[in-house]
């Protein structure tokens, strides 16, 4: 027969043994689930960010009704309450675009940069270097390094 301390001992070390299995499988599944919920919460904040950007691309074309309803509106309409009212919704909507991290893309003087600027025309133009923007049809915009919509430029030939 067996002597009973080496049959312990042999079975505290298949128990040690197996303690420290499950310790080392415990330790890869928490190190999983670690990397899972960085690897989920990564793609919730690209998802957010992407339905902003789809949202606000949708706001785009309201703004430039405001902008250019402002640009036409008479002189003797100004002072108005409604027209007010409506140059506030108007200030409303920009400090959103602002708070989501929306800007506008320069283009007065810039280099055409095909990344951020769509070529409506390429005109012949005296003062402006070839390639530089001679005026901006449609203003573009950008969120971050995402660009929403390119800015629509005429362009030095």
């Amino acid at each position: 027969m067996d002597d009973p301390l080496t049959v312990l001992q042999t079975e505290l070390d298949a128990a040690k043994a197996q303690a420290d299995e499950y310790l080392d499988q415990w330790r890869r599944t928490a190190a999983q689930f670690s990397n899972y919920k960085k690897r989920i919460d990564k793609e919730q904040s690209e998802f957010t960010r992407l339905a902003n950007a789809t949202l606000v691309t949708r706001l785009l074309p309201i703004i430039d009704d405001f902008e250019r309803a402002f640009e036409t509106l008479p002189p003797n309409l100004g002072g108005i309450t409604w027209v007010e009212g409506l140059a506030l919704i108007q200030r409303k909507l920009q400090l959103l675009l602002e708070q989501e991290g929306v800007e506008a893309i320069e283009t007065e003087g810039e280099a055409f940069d095909p990344l951020l600027h769509q070529a409506v025309t390429y005109e012949d133009a005296e003062g402006f270097e070839e390639a530089q923007i001679i005026a901006e049809v449609q203003k573009g915009y950008r969120m971050g390094e995402r660009v929403l919509r390119p800015s629509m430029v005429r362009v030095a030939r």
